[in-house]
């Protein structure tokens, strides 16, 4: 069987860099693309082929990049089987009320846990655009209730259970903001909106879109490295968040490597 084609897409090169750690062998090859460049990583023969990309901050640039990468490779006739959206993110804090309410408890990977601590890793599946829509006078309404597109992406139940079951990493939905929650009352707005919500980052809907446009799956895994909630760069913890990142993947490799895209 020919071997899975992944293209990673983080935020920015750190990020990129970490999860290149996890990879090892001879230093990645750049690619260079227009506004962009791949790092692609050598590996055994018949291995997996990572192709990694640090796309940008935000929904936007994400996009925009990814489909660059997702459009050169189907030019070429080699074609990505799978992109990830990787890197840190946001966890909302573990709340036990939430979590009895939904009939979980913290940290598990049920796909209802009710929150993620700094330094956890977390699986989408549900990649969700928290901000897209209107404020009107009664509350937000998402962009779907104007009769427009969709704010929510599904990777493979499988492979997210795989992931999972590889990494530790607990499921639910990650949040994409294009304003990161620096306030109490924001993210308790979010955890309202979306009870199931476990981290809020950037740039996952831009890359689930951008997949989505190209027919090919996606999945996130982040790394979560400072609370959601009131802005506190003491309580961040990137280094952390960043180490988590790189040992994940290294337990996930393999799943990716031997992941059929014709289960879908």
């Amino acid at each position: 069987m020919t071997s899975v084609r992944v293209l990673v897409a983080t935020a920015v090169p750190v990020e990129r860099d970490a999860v290149a750690q996890a990879f090892p062998g001879p230093p990645a090859r750049e690619v260079p693309l227009p506004g962009a460049t791949l790092h692609r990583l050598a590996g055994p023969a018949g291995s997996g082929r990572f192709d990694l990309l640090a796309a940008g901050v935000g929904p936007a640039l994400a996009a925009a990049s990814t489909a660059t990468a997702l459009t050169a490779a189907a030019l070429t006739g080699d074609p990505y089987d799978l992109v990830v959206s990787a890197g840190i993110a946001g966890g909302f804090v573990p709340d036990a009320t939430a979590g009895a309410a939904l009939g979980t408890t913290s940290g598990t990977t049920s796909g209802t846990a009710s929150g993620a601590p700094v330094g956890s890793l977390v699986v989408a599946d549900e990649i969700t655009a928290a901000d897209l829509g209107a404020e009107t006078g009664d509350g937000f309404l998402p962009v779907t209730e104007l009769g427009f597109g969709t704010i929510t992406h599904r990777p493979p139940d499988s492979l997210v259970r795989a992931i999972a079951a590889a990494s530790g990493a607990a499921t639910g939905t990650v949040l994409t903001v294009s304003t990161v929650t620096g306030t109490a009352a924001r993210a308790g707005a979010l955890r309202a909106r979306h009870p199931r919500a476990l981290a809020e980052a950037m740039e996952g809907f831009g890359v689930a879109e951008a997949a989505a446009a190209h027919g090919v799956p996606v999945l996130e895994l982040r790394a979560v490295s400072n609370p959601v909630g009131p802005r506190d760069r003491a309580a961040w913890r990137i280094g952390a968040a960043l180490t988590a990142l790189t040992g994940g993947f290294g337990k996930i490799a393999p799943v990716l490597e031997s992941w059929n895209p014709h289960e879908l």
